[in-house]
């Protein structure tokens, strides 16, 4: 019998990088852009008669979200649930504590045991009697030491000693569900929310902080699985066919290192030893990366202004504006004259890369000594050879980390202007 499934991944619902405040709902605008994925994901479900939909994990951003947030996710479950679609929901990194015994964000979904609604929390087979449906699930949450590790086990061990130790425990774990509890007649979906190896990270990468635990391939390409539901790494991707291994990636982009990836879910049909499956893009707001280097004084601001985007281009757009000129042409560029010209943009950044004229290749002392800390990474990584779009990354998370400053503008947090710092 063939199950017809919807899988999709890191919703990160209350991520509102961009733009303002709705004042009538009171959540931020971007928000509402992440929800409006999430509504096109459950109608189709809904349109289409799934018999399942697979979340593989991470809600929203971190592990306390605000109960308003909180809210819109859960109008959304119910949707599915009034439905009376069976819809299993993974922990991710982002929605489980780090402390054992505490609550995770989908835990009242377990407590209050919403109908057909399924948390899976543990290392656990789903039988289709607990589910409703005619397939089997096999859930792996995010991996924490806690879980699969006595305190012993980790006594005088190096992180790569505990990672493989957590590593062999799982694969002793899953080979034992495969040969001893699965019901060989029944189609095998494995979901994981895990980095898997061989899968090409996106921006999400820039905020993992400490070692990421790879899981080998072979884990989850046994061929006694016939589909495979991932989480975890924001990127749409399929990393083999038998079974299938897909990442659906996250349903929005998070930021401009995502600025060219498609965002959207899976449908699949899955039935014993085969699985047919479909990417089905997202309607997601645009990003748009403008790029100008400005080599003269001559025409500064020509050179800047011929080089935007059409006003039809940028419309409801996230953009961002990287220039890239002289330090000594700073007192030429006029901001507001370009912001005029993206007054129809939903949100506009604009990144400033100001070059000092004396620096060579490995820096003069002198110039170094006159950089402060957040031109002196900036400095570094290019030096490193680092694309743009990673530099701007970086940087972006060293001003959060280390609590330093761009030496450009800063946006207002009460209107959105920029000031200069």
């Amino acid at each position: 019998m063939a199950i017809k499934i919807l899988h999709f991944a890191d919703a990160h619902i209350d991520i509102a990088n961009y733009g303002r405040h709705d004042p009538e709902s009171g959540l931020p605008l971007r928000v509402g852009d992440f929800l409006r994925s999430l509504d096109q994901i459950v109608n189709t479900a809904i349109e289409k008669e799934v018999d399942l939909v697979i979340f593989a994990g991470d809600a929203y951003k971190d592990r306390n979200p605000q109960p308003t947030f909180q809210r819109a996710w859960g109008e959304r479950m119910m949707k599915l649930s009034r439905a009376g679609i069976p819809t299993l929901l993974l922990i991710g990194n982002h929605d489980i504590a780090p402390a054992e015994g505490r609550a995770h964000t989908l835990q009242e979904y377990a407590t209050l045991a919403v109908p057909h609604i399924f948390v899976a929390d543990r290392l656990k087979l789903w039988r289709p009697e607990e589910i409703g449906v005619p397939v089997q699930v096999l859930a792996i949450p995010w991996v924490t030491r806690s879980r699969l590790l006595a305190r012993k086990d980790l006594t005088g061990k190096t992180t790569t000693e505990i990672y493989d130790a957590i590593h062999e425990r799982l694969e002793e774990s899953l080979e034992q569900v495969l040969d001893q509890e699965i019901d060989p007649s029944l189609p095998l979906i494995l979901t994981a929310h895990a980095s898997i190896q061989g899968a090409q990270y996106g921006s999400e990468r820039l905020v993992m902080l400490g070692q990421d635990l790879v899981l080998n391939k072979s884990l989850v390409s046994d061929p006694r699985i016939d589909y495979v539901a991932l989480g975890h790494i924001h990127k749409h991707q399929v990393l083999g066919e038998q079974p299938p291994v897909i990442y659906s990636g996250s349903i929005e982009r998070i930021d401009f290192g995502e600025s060219r990836e498609v965002k959207g879910f899976v449908l699949a049909t899955v039935e014993r030893g085969r699985a047919q499956y479909e990417f089905v893009p997202l309607d997601t707001r645009p990003f748009i990366d403008c790029p100008i280097v400005i080599a003269g004084e001559d025409g500064f601001m020509d050179v800047i202004m011929e080089n935007l985007p059409r006003p039809e281009q940028i419309a409801g757009a996230i953009c961002r504006l990287r220039l890239e000129y002289p330090f000594k042409f700073d007192a030429l560029l006029d901001e507001r004259l370009i912001r005029g010209q993206f007054t129809e943009a939903f949100d506009l950044r604009i990144v400033k890369h100001r070059v000092a004229e004396d620096r060579t290749r490995t820096g003069s002392l002198v110039a170094v000594e006159t950089l402060g800390p957040y031109e002196l990474l900036d400095h570094y990584w290019r030096l490193k050879s680092r694309e743009e779009e990673e530099i701007d990354e970086l940087l972006a998370l060293a001003t959060e980390v280390l609590n330093i400053h761009a030496p450009g503008p800063r946006v207002n947090d009460l209107d959105g202007s920029a000031t200069e710092t």
